[in-house]
């Protein structure tokens, strides 16, 4: 499982979504720095880094399971 995380850097603040599509429910174009469609066909060369932001595909990192035999 994988997370988007955007910073923007004349912001200096990073946020983080569930999908590449959730960006733009909350971020403009403008903030990002490139149009939804572009992010979308060049979403396999993470990261990105526009004039306004960094764009980048992280790995969440759960905690492992313990399987209790009983």
């Amino acid at each position: 499982m994988n997370v988007i995380y955007v910073y923007l850097i004349f912001r200096k603040k990073g946020y983080a979504f569930g999908s590449l599509s959730a960006v733009f429910d909350y971020l403009t174009e403008d903030d990002v720095g490139i149009k939804k469609t572009t992010l979308l066909h060049r979403s396999g060369k993470l990261p990105l880094i526009t004039r306004r932001a960094i764009i980048n595909k992280l790995p969440i990192l759960r905690k492992k399971r313990n399987d209790k035999k009983d």
